[in-house]
């Protein structure tokens, strides 16, 4: 669905992406991890349009696509949703869903058409919360990550990013999180879930991609590979 082709990137001195390739298909979670400095971060800047990169090509169905800024990915249908989560925390959720976006009727907001459209969202989501019309601000933090999330498909992508979601999460809501990560991929949308957490790696990842000082440094299927040979493609170890 969406390629990472050779892709290179460099601020001055450092070579934050050397030759990076990744690819994501339809209906799968590939996991994407390495330590700090390791150029995840640049790799989905550069997916999102956030930044253009020096060498390489970004290919969609196998045809050659430009990413110039976040606009044209939204306009391929790549969504991002950043580990700070972007919420106005003063607005309810309604109007965090469709901020930006609002549904209008000449100079009017709909609004009983976007909360209709937006428990029908989070309804096929399994999001549970009670009064979508409080205060982000009174949600818990796995609603919050939920809403984002949810946000995130207003505009029917094809690939979702999600970068650390579970980072700030206690057990239950991680938990509440992951199991709305494998609803997106039943919904055969193609997800790159950015993590430390490897235990949250092995359950829901389907393939596990290690960067390791900007260079691809393994491609694993999670399922069948251990702990310690992830650790070691990450630290440049052996197992």
């Amino acid at each position: 669905m969406l390629s990472a082709k050779n892709v290179s990137k460099r601020y001055g001195a450092v070579q934050a992406l050397d030759g990076v390739s990744l690819d994501l298909s339809p209906g799968e979670v590939v996991a994407l991890v390495g330590d700090n400095g390791a150029g995840k971060s640049t790799l989905v800047k550069v997916i999102s349009g956030v930044v253009p990169p020096d060498q390489g090509a970004i290919e969609q169905d196998g045809r050659p696509v430009r990413i110039n800024n976040p606009l044209d990915a939204q306009r391929l249908g790549v969504s991002t949703v950043h580990q700070d989560l972007a919420l106005c925390e003063n607005l309810d959720v309604v109007a965090n869903l469709f901020l930006g976006t609002e549904r209008r009727r000449r100079s009017l907001l709909r609004h009983i058409h976007m909360e209709r459209t937006a428990r029908d969202l989070l309804s096929s989501l399994d999001v549970r919360i009670p009064d979508i019309r409080v205060p982000v601000a009174m949600l818990s933090g796995g609603q919050r990550q939920s809403v984002a999330i949810a946000r995130a498909l207003i505009g029917e992508p094809r690939v979702v990013i999600l970068d650390e979601p579970t980072a700030a999460l206690g057990v239950e809501q991680t938990a509440q999180v992951l199991g709305l990560i494998r609803r997106l991929r039943d919904r055969g949308l193609a997800v790159l879930l950015i993590s430390h957490n490897l235990a949250d790696v092995q359950t829901v990842g389907d393939r596990t991609v290690v960067l390791r000082l900007g260079r691809n440094a393994g491609e694993f299927r999670t399922a069948e590979a251990t702990p310690e040979s992830v650790v070691a493609a990450i630290t440049g170890g052996t197992t």
